[in-house]
């Protein structure tokens, strides 16, 4: 990847001259059966980017109770397209049509009118949740029934395609607009797509460079985005098997909280037995040089890749038992 990073063919993409991100560009439209594409440098960016595409000012925006773009996008959404997020909580990550209806609203003129409908798929702070086909297009089909847009934060969706063995044009076709990531599983160093109709992607051009994103000789980049987006997809399976060894592990280690069940893709999230904690075990294991995320005080996430490979992982179960048993006999 790096090699090829060092070889790009490069020009400048403000003017849409640089013919290496014009090949991820054109590729990426045509692995999702869309238009167009845009390369931008990260997905918040991205999901950003497809709000204000979609929405007016004053509008909300339909979207999980733990979604990314509510938790984790610095209330963009309301500094930038100038809408709220109407947030719907749900057991598992998963939004179904029956939840988002029940929260849409066009006539009132006392409340914010609907403007957009937000599907996380795989859903982070779920644990990787996948949400299916069916799900989908009931939620697709509601959707135009109430004239509505879509947006999809498939930050990670072609782990999801995996999981479900469905194809990633399958999978999105009913959507407006699609962002996904080249890093996360697929390996680049930096980059995602937003995918969509050349109307829309034409649009987003412009709001990219009202964030900032005009980029210019940024072929380095997309020759590994490329690369990430042709070959990444065939191992993911690999992240996931090693996913489930660590929520497995996890599960025989004594008092730690974890539902098997949400393991799904490449992502575990489980909780410590004291309540509390979480951010002196990933202080620990980073001095083993394990690292995980402490997203709250007795909450961790740990994600699989292509950099960690299955031996990485025993050895990193058998220090997550260790650090854990030590937590109990010590808590903080």
């Amino acid at each position: 990847m790096r090699a090829a990073m060092a070889a790009a063919e490069v020009g400048d993409d403000v003017y849409g001259e640089d013919p290496t991100v014009n090949l991820l560009e054109r590729r990426s439209a045509e692995i999702f059966g869309r238009e167009d594409a845009l390369f931008i440098p990260t997905g918040t960016m991205g999901n950003q980017i497809a709000i204000r595409c979609h929405t007016q000012p004053g509008q909300e925006v339909i979207a999980d109770g733990r979604a990314h773009i509510l938790d984790w996008e610095m209330a963009t959404t309301a500094v930038f397209s100038g809408c709220l997020i109407r947030a719907v909580p749900t057991d598992n990550g998963i939004l179904t049509w029956k939840q988002i209806e029940q929260v849409i609203e066009q006539k009132s003129n006392f409340r914010a009118h609907t403007g957009l409908i937000e599907i996380e798929n795989t859903h982070n702070l779920a644990g990787g949740r996948v949400s299916d086909l069916q799900v989908l297009e009931e939620i697709w089909t509601g959707a135009k029934k109430y004239n509505l847009r879509t947006h999809l934060d498939g930050a990670r969706i072609f782990n999801a395609s995996v999981a479900l063995g469905v194809d990633v044009k399958t999978l999105t076709r009913g959507f407006d607009t699609v962002m996904f990531c080249l890093s996360k599983g697929l390996g680049a160093p930096v980059g995602s797509m937003l995918v969509g109709t050349e109307e829309l992607i034409a649009r987003a051009r412009r709001f990219r460079k009202a964030l900032g994103g005009g980029m210019r000789q940024v072929g380095i980049l997309a020759a590994a985005g490329l690369m990430a987006l042709e070959q990444g997809p065939r191992r993911l399976h690999e992240d996931h098997a090693n996913a489930r060894l660590l929520a497995q592990a996890l599960a025989n280690t004594p008092g730690v909280i974890i539902d098997l069940a949400s393991v799904e893709t490449n992502i575990v999230i489980f909780k410590l037995p004291a309540g509390h904690g979480a951010p002196e075990l990933a202080a620990r294991l980073k001095q083993r040089g394990v690292l995980i995320s402490a997203f709250s005080a007795d909450s961790i996430r740990l994600v699989t890749h292509l950099d960690v490979s299955r031996a990485a992982c025993l050895d990193a179960a058998e220090a997550l038992a260790e650090e854990i048993e030590a937590t109990v006999e010590h808590p903080v």
